[in-house]
């Protein structure tokens, strides 16, 4: 049972570091620098990690039908990145990436040009990337495991709570922020953060995201309820005066064909 949760837990860290190195490379190509990738400090993207164990553990046994892996990868990672997307954007009141100018796309969290390469990622970690880890892991002497193991784990927890600590920081400066749109507060707390390294870090890592203020986007929905309420009241009256001018003109047409 250690061993086996031992080998999740180097899958994981395996598959963090593959992901950032794909990330980062990725981004090298898009904007001709280095950028250190993800929420954490260190070089992983942990949501790497969690789609290969989960991966691994829920497709191993559809390992005879390539086609069955391909397509439930895909629905794993999809499900994931939408979760992520959805519960880093509650949390931290930021729109980390969005999807929502590319073509089939689900909310801008999703979308299919990011879903295909998954899936296929999905088959060449069933195929290729974890019968060779587990191999490898199974030559490793046991007190070895159990040190390497905790010694990642501890520095993960660790930079976890650091990096939380930064992204509250960023939440707390956009909430303060004052300002008339998104782009307008992402600017401001972009500029009054450059001084902080950690942070200044974090919000390279996403050159697109967009940070908001929970308090202005409330004020702006309850002033677009009010407009659209407002505008409804108007129609109705609208209607209602058009439909008196009717009746006044069918009781005119009346009285001419009397007379």
């Amino acid at each position: 049972m250690t061993v086996a949760i031992e080998n999740y837990i180097l899958l994981f860290f395996v598959s963090a570091v593959l992901g950032w190195i794909m990330e980062v490379t990725c981004k090298l190509f898009e904007f001709h620098r280095f950028i250190n990738r993800g929420f954490l400090i260190g070089p992983y993207c942990p949501i790497y990690g969690v789609g290969a164990v989960v991966i691994t553990a829920t497709l191993t046994r559809y390992a005879d039908s390539p086609v069955i892996v391909f397509i439930m990868a895909i629905l794993i990672c999809g499900t994931l990145e939408y979760l992520t997307s959805y519960a880093m954007e509650k949390l931290f009141h930021a729109r980390w990436w969005d999807y929502s100018q590319r073509r089939w796309n689900i909310n801008g969290r999703i979308c299919a040009v990011t879903l295909i390469p998954f899936g296929i990622l999905g088959l060449v970690m069933i195929y290729l990337v974890k019968p060779f880890l587990f191999r490898l892991f199974a030559q490793i002497p046991q007190p070895w495991m159990d040190g390497v193991c905790a010694v990642l784990v501890a520095v993960f927890l660790t930079d976890t709570v650091i990096s939380t600590t930064i992204l509250g920081k960023i939440r707390h400066t956009a909430e303060l922020a004052s300002g008339d749109s998104t782009e307008a507060i992402t600017h401001i707390v972009r500029e009054k953060l450059q001084a902080r390294p950690l942070v200044r870090r974090t919000l390279r890592a996403f050159p697109y995201a967009q940070v908001y203020n929970r308090r202005l986007l409330e004020r702006i929905k309850r002033t677009r309820a009010e407009i659209k309420e407002e505008l409804q009241q108007k129609r109705e009256g609208l209607r209602s005066d058009v439909e008196q001018w009717e009746q006044r003109m069918r009781i005119l047409k009346e009285k001419k064909t009397g007379k």
